[in-house]
């Protein structure tokens, strides 16, 4: 929030994508102040587009939103577990209008130089696990949410690389907010 009320201070009035919102934080604000808010999630057994439980089902890698939909898109710690993240961030891309961002934020591990992958998908769907598996929180899933990479220094080289974005890491030791500690980047992708 801190990041949007500095780069977008009238987000209340924007068009808004936010991908698997959490019924927290930032997701509670945008659903509550945004008339333009659209939250979705990932219901692997429904029609992309189609509404399941009230909410939009969506996939960041072949979403069905429209070109040019959004001024915002909003991911808070989901692209490690996006099994394409190029594809995700292309899309992203394709959906933003000129001048959007995506603001999200993800798990940056200061010690790896290059990112690792974690889990693939073989060509049968099945997943094939590169390393231990581990599983994150997931908000529609109990069993929680495969982590399939592990984010190193270069996302920003990679982003930069998938889609013509253009890329701020903002890292926050906050006490006045409370922020202070590991994975506290903001990831802001600007389509110019």
């Amino acid at each position: 929030m801190l990041v949007l009320d500095r780069l977008r201070p009238g987000w209340r009035s924007l068009s808004i994508h936010e991908s698997s919102p959490a019924a927290r934080g930032v997701s509670v604000l945008l659903v509550r102040d945004c008339p333009k808010y659209i939250p979705t999630q990932f219901f692997p057994n429904v029609a992309k587009g189609q509404r399941h439980g009230g909410i939009r089902c969506e996939d960041l890698e072949a979403q069905t939103f429209a070109d040019e939909s959004f001024d915002l898109v909003v991911t808070q710690d989901v692209m490690e577990h996006v099994f394409r993240p190029d594809q995700a961030h292309r899309e992203i891309y394709r959906t933003l209008r000129p001048g959007g961002l995506h603001i999200h934020t993800v798990p940056i591990y200061s010690e790896l130089e290059h990112t690792e992958r974690c889990a693939v998908l073989a060509d049968d769907g099945s997943v094939v696990h590169l390393s231990t598996p581990e599983y994150h929180g997931n908000p529609i899933d109990a069993s929680g949410a495969l982590v399939t990479h592990r984010y190193g220094r270069d996302l920003p080289d990679l982003i930069c690389k998938w889609a013509k974005f253009s890329v701020e890491v903002v890292r926050f030791n906050d006490r006045y907010h409370g922020i202070v500690g590991a994975f506290t980047e903001v990831v802001v992708c600007t389509r110019r």
